[in-house]
């Protein structure tokens, strides 16, 4: 987020309010707004390229040119039913993955004018969050039925664990060093794994490492900082909290307001900064070290429920 860098870096919004919103990271100034008036906005994420917005809601998946006037979709994805809840894409932008309450997993072949699904992997339940191993061939899943799986893309491999019966994983996410693995359920508990490779096996093996009573409602969204030093937990509780990975003792709690429910999160790339979405409709950009506000995102009329923000170095 340095001075240069953030003249160009575009913070991506969207809600209950049937808006998507591109904000100027570095000033808090709302560049576009696009209507996406069918249905509120579950997920986005940019392209690696970051060129491309792509939203999910229900029964829609779409994608955005970022830097064209052009508010209308590029792309609408088709064949989807329910809400799609996750979204994100391969390292180089080749494939994009999706998941949903329709059970699947897509993913959608990105190098052609007219994408379509290419693989899909059935969890037999509705699925709440979706992502991609480091090395860009596994795929960790959470799902409504309080399931986890490790899904290899390529040889189809996969296995499911169930670290708590009945308690839906609302959030999953793997460290980009590939080596822990994090789910966040329903009861605000956080289950945190290690990822080995073995020569014998084609998927990681996932070796249970700690529980993190993280919050007292919901949980709702965990990720890591891009250099794996921190984990990250939201939840309805109004707290965006952060723990060291090195022994999962609390380092920071950003605090909004009990009554408002922290939706989503994402780190800028020197995991200095935190950007929030909540359900008070604003985003905020938080300082980690000063635990303090640097900026709010003011516009949205109803919840903030996604947002999307990549400011890593475009290859």
């Amino acid at each position: 987020m340095g001075d240069g860098e953030g003249d160009h870096l575009t913070l991506a919004t969207g809600g209950y309010d049937h808006t998507i919103k591109l904000w100027q990271a570095h000033t808090g100034i709302c560049l576009r707004t696009m209507q996406h008036s069918d249905s509120q906005v579950n997920a986005l994420e940019i392209t690696p390229g970051r060129t491309m917005l792509a939203a999910c809601g229900y029964q829609h998946i779409r994608l955005y040119d970022m830097s064209a006037q052009n508010n209308n979709p590029l792309i609408n994805f088709d064949g989807v039913t329910k809400n799609i809840s996750s979204v994100g894409f391969e390292e180089t932008g080749k494939w994009m993955f999706t998941g949903g309450e329709d059970h699947h997993v897509r993913i959608w072949d990105m190098t052609s004018n007219n994408p379509a699904c290419k693989r899909m992997f059935d969890c037999m339940c509705p699925i709440n969050s979706v992502c991609l191993h480091p090395n860009q061939v596994e795929m960790a899943i959470g799902a409504q039925n309080g399931a986890v799986y490790l899904w290899d893309v390529k040889s189809d491999a996969h296995e499911q664990l169930i670290p708590e019966v009945d308690a839906s994983i609302q959030s999953i996410a793997i460290s980009p060093n590939g080596a822990l693995m994090a789910a966040v359920n329903v009861k605000g508990n956080c289950y945190i794994w290690s990822l080995n490779t073995t020569s014998s096996s084609k998927l990681s093996v996932l070796q249970p490492k700690h529980k993190l009573d993280a919050h007292k409602k919901y949980g709702l969204k965990c990720k890591f900082s891009p250099d794996s030093s921190l984990l990250l937990t939201t939840s309805a509780d109004g707290t965006a909290k952060l723990w060291n990975t090195s022994d999962f003792t609390p380092y920071r709690e950003l605090k909004i307001d009990s009554k408002r429910w922290v939706w989503d999160a994402a780190f800028s790339a020197d995991s200095q900064y935190l950007f929030t979405a909540s359900s008070d409709g604003l985003a905020r950009l938080w300082n980690i070290s000063t635990q303090e506000v640097d900026r709010e995102y003011i516009g949205h009329q109803r919840a903030i429920t996604a947002l999307a923000f990549r400011d890593d170095v475009v290859a």
